[in-house]
């Protein structure tokens, strides 16, 4: 007897140690994601599009790389990318190609910005912010829209909700809350809780302090266009439609059938172009 509860309680240990482990290493996964390369520029090149590297410096010391393109209407994007991904040409092309300025950086952990800890959405404001305040320095710009993919649209909603110097947003693919998007992405009921603890160990935050969701009525009277495939398995597939639905007047959702994760604009590029710019002429340009 004594023999098996000897045995049994070293595989219990040893296999909460397994558990503790794997928490660990799927957390710190999270919260450092392996960075792409930083983009080369060359669709922009290739599209005729002159922009300018430079950096912003965030109110907590991290230098950022980022492309400046001015406007040639008096309106400005700011184009913030999703978790572990960067800069987009694609989406710079877009907007640079109807005349829209467009500011966009690699988030903090991202490309070839500094810093090495992604939030998922809550220091990723402060990136947004720094810029925020680099388009309100350009004599050029006389309005600010922004458009954000993913992590990249939690950030600007959030951003958005405090400066409302941001006038129109477009959102695709945000999630509603941090916490909704850890349990789809961990829906073991055992490692859920202990990769939680460790990220919120890790980033210093609480998850429950990223509620795009508790936000994005902030916004109103300022326009929101939210956008969301429904083949969408990165994040919860209603979450666009909740977002909406906490979201104030004006507003608009967009939604398809079978569509995967951020890839609208790939799926749909004539209907998107037309939807997004339209909303940008109308509400910043007011065409």
């Amino acid at each position: 007897m004594n023999l098996f509860v000897i045995g049994f309680s070293g595989l219990f240990v040893f296999g909460l140690v397994g558990l503790l482990l794997l928490s660990h290493w799927q957390a710190n996964n999270y919260v450092h994601p392996r960075r792409l390369e930083p983009p080369s520029g060359e669709l922009l090149r290739q599209n005729g599009i002159v922009y300018q590297e430079i950096e912003l410096f965030t109110s907590d010391g991290i230098r950022l790389v980022a492309w400046y393109t001015p406007p040639k209407n008096g309106a400005l994007i700011l184009l913030a990318h999703g978790y572990a991904d960067r800069r987009s040409e694609d989406f710079y092309s877009l907007f640079a190609e109807h005349d829209f300025g467009v500011l966009a950086w690699d988030f903090r952990g991202h490309g070839a910005s500094e810093g090495d800890l992604v939030s998922l959405g809550f220091y990723e404001t402060k990136d947004v912010e720094a810029a925020l305040e680099y388009a309100l320095s350009q004599p050029e710009v006389e309005h600010i829209g922004a458009w954000g993919g993913s992590m990249g649209a939690v950030a600007v909603i959030r951003t958005a909700a405090k400066r409302p110097e941001i006038e129109a947003l477009v959102a695709d693919s945000p999630f509603a809350t941090l916490e909704d998007e850890l349990d789809l992405r961990v829906q073991n009921p055992l490692l859920n809780p202990l990769i939680r603890f460790f990220v919120e160990r890790e980033t210093g935050l609480r998850l429950d302090k990223v509620r795009p969701i508790d936000d994005i009525g902030l916004l109103s009277p300022r326009p929101v266009f939210l956008i969301q495939g429904t083949g969408d398995t990165m994040i919860p597939v209603d979450s666009a439609e909740r977002l909406y639905h906490a979201a104030g007047e004006p507003r608009q959702l967009w939604t398809e059938a079978d569509v995967p994760h951020m890839n609208m604009y790939f799926y749909y590029p004539a209907k998107y172009t037309k939807r997004v710019i339209n909303f940008f002429n109308i509400h910043l340009l007011k065409e």
